[in-house]
């Protein structure tokens, strides 16, 4: 067995396989070598000597053959018991559940690459503070078997908290998030936290939810979430929105997301001014949705991408309950990244497509008017380069700085609101938004910022969004959707930390219109890491 004072390894910690001698002939002779012993110690010593120098050749013998069966061709090897210890906490199950490719092994090569998998989900779960898989020789009667022995250390601090910058899907914006959590409650490697999140668009979020990676027979994890939402949308749409939810996760794998979620939403304007589109949406509704999330991301890296190719598809269907209040809509987006190195200081160029479609559900669809909040907004202090998930930012443009608009209710005398918006419009957002971007990223010479990891950009982007519902489809063609297309270029540079990103950038706009709420000249962009 490995000494436990060593540092384990961090894929797997230990691997001995100890042989029985069943030779007879060595046997008789270790027997007489005792009996020499007992009859003279002068002569013995040497002798035990020799014994153990012979003994150490042959082993390393066996070991140099063992590895070299394992290089040629496949050694079989089965596992005959899978011991598991150093859990007083956690659940044995859900130790043996990561374990199971081990147990189907039939080769040492394959009880060695399952053992470096396990190894990997254990520490993921976050309930240990090590894992330690070694293994060992199985019983002499049965040759050709061996015992795998789990050894994990049970994280002394269950209470973890952290602070960070994260991007809201939903949102489309960048918030500043704490939270605790409380890891391996009930021993299933459960994790409860609760979350305060702010973002730069004045929202504010209190979260609290439960995650378990495997409940009983279950195969996927498990996730609970409550949340209070509140967002302030006067300055751009004269609205508020507050928002009490539940979202349950029904499946989760590597590629594939299914979650349900029940929301109470409620839209104000305190301003009493705005327009009659945006006032048509306030008071009430139920959100009782699926939303289905395939993706795969072979990129490098999500902060800065020099190879690879990214995939999003998010489908939404809302109305799973009969109640009149309840939005009923189908909602689908689209993004497609690609990085491409040039292979000279650290040279590579990032372009991405991404698309967004809103349509309400019910006879006459395309009179009906679709839900405000599940709109597609253009612009804000996002990357597009750490946008995944659909139309969100364009360089240049500030947030729902962009698309339809409608003018406000004028009122008599002043607004009491400090958000009102002096330019007097809504933005109203779109049912149909396309963006695309390019951004070449480059290494600058001096050893300092490459050490830093800080580094310049140049960019190109366009986008623009329309409406169809409310028969608006009938005013749109290809070619003028195409022509009323925003567009910017510029250069910057970029400044990772552990919390964000931080873009300094200067953005000269191309094309704009009306009440586009855009303009040349220097940005900050904070997305999340």
């Amino acid at each position: 067995m490995g000494n436990p004072d060593e540092k384990p390894d961090p894929i797997i910690s230990d691997y001995e396989i100890e042989e029985e001698e069943d030779d007879d002939e060595e046997d008789l002779e270790e027997e007489e070598d005792d009996d020499e012993l007992e009859d003279d110690s002068d002569v013995a010593a040497p002798k035990v000597r020799g014994n153990r120098e012979a003994e150490v050749r042959a082993a390393k013998a066996k070991m140099d053959n063992l590895f070299r069966r394992m290089r040629t061709g496949t050694v079989p090897l089965r596992v005959h018991n899978v011991i598991v210890k150093g859990n007083t906490k956690t659940k044995e199950q859900l130790i043996e559940a990561e374990l199971e490719a081990i147990r189907n092994a039939s080769s040492m090569q394959e009880i060695i690459e399952a053992a470096s998998v396990a190894n990997f989900r254990l520490r993921e779960l976050e309930c240990f503070d090590s894992v330690n898989i070694t293994l060992d020789a199985g019983p002499p009667e049965l040759p050709g078997t061996t015992n795998v022995i789990v050894e994990v250390v049970e994280a002394k601090r269950p209470f973890t908290g952290q602070i960070g910058t994260f991007t809201k899907g939903e949102a489309k914006s960048s918030t500043v998030e704490g939270s605790v959590k409380y890891r391996n409650l009930f021993g299933y490697g459960d994790i409860w936290d609760g979350t305060l999140a702010y973002g730069f668009d004045r929202s504010a979020e209190v979260s609290a939810g439960v995650y378990f990676p495997r409940f009983e027979r279950l195969v996927t994890p498990v996730m609970a979430r409550v949340s209070l939402l509140s967002q302030d949308w006067l300055k751009f749409s004269s609205y508020k929105e507050r928002s009490l939810g539940l979202s349950l996760g029904l499946f989760s794998s590597t590629h594939h997301d299914l979650a349900y979620n029940f929301a109470w939403r409620t839209l104000t304007d305190p301003s009493q001014m705005s327009s009659m589109s945006i006032r048509r949406q306030l008071g009430h509704n139920l959100l009782s949705s699926l939303k289905y999330t395939f993706k795969f991301d072979k990129r490098n890296s999500t902060v800065r991408p020099t190879r690879g190719h990214a995939f999003v598809s998010t489908t939404q269907v809302s109305g799973l309950t009969p109640d009149s209040r309840s939005l009923r809509f189908l909602r689908q987006e689209f993004d497609l990244r690609y990085a491409v190195p040039f292979g000279f200081y650290h040279t590579a160029l990032n372009f991405g497509v991404s698309s967004g479609v809103l349509v309400p559900l019910g006879r006459g669809f395309l009179s009906m008017s679709s839900s405000l909040p599940e709109r597609f907004f253009l612009g804000g202090n996002l990357s597009p380069v750490c946008t995944l998930g659909g139309p969100s930012a364009l360089w240049g443009f500030k947030t729902r700085g962009m698309g339809p608009t409608e003018s406000r209710r004028q009122m008599r005398g002043n607004s009491n609101d400090e958000n009102a918006d002096p330019t007097g419009v809504d933005f109203l957002g779109g049912d149909l938004a396309v963006s695309a971007f390019a951004d070449l990223s480059f290494d600058f010479p001096l050893k300092f910022f490459k050490e830093k990891g800080i580094h310049g950009h140049l960019f190109a982007c366009a986008g623009n969004i329309a409406k169809l519902t409310e028969n608006e489809y009938r005013n749109l063609s290809l070619p003028k959707f195409l022509e009323s297309f925003r567009s910017s270029v510029g250069a910057g540079i970029v400044l990772p930390t552990n919390l964000f990103r931080l873009e300094v950038n200067y953005c000269y706009i191309l094309k704009k219109f009306g009440h586009d709420n855009g303009k040349s000249g220097f940005q900050i962009s904070i997305s999340a890491p």
